[in-house]
């Protein structure tokens, strides 16, 4: 009885492998292939994150700069308001 449910392991444990085989779990194509694919869907949102924080520090750095350059304005209307109208 032993050796006969060894022997129905290893015939189901054989035809589990070759079922595996069949669909290309052990095939190394298909490791190759899951992994390509895998670090190109993972590279595609790097890259798209990447995009959108790179516009997005630009947007600020261009608010930035707006603002400084108001207020460089703003400094010298004041210099000119107070040149001009200062005593002759």
């Amino acid at each position: 009885m032993c050796a006969t449910r060894g022997a129905w392991i290893a015939a189901v444990s054989v035809g589990a492998v070759e079922a595996l085989k069949d669909q290309g779990f052990c095939r190394w194509s298909y490791t190759m292939r899951s992994l390509i694919q895998h670090a190109k869907n993972n590279m595609r949102s790097f890259l798209q994150a990447k995009e959108l924080s790179s516009s997005s520090s630009a947007m600020v750095l261009n608010k930035m700069n707006s603002e400084q350059k108001n207020q460089a304005e703003d400094s010298l209307r004041k210099v000119m308001y107070l040149s001009c109208s200062g005593p002759y």
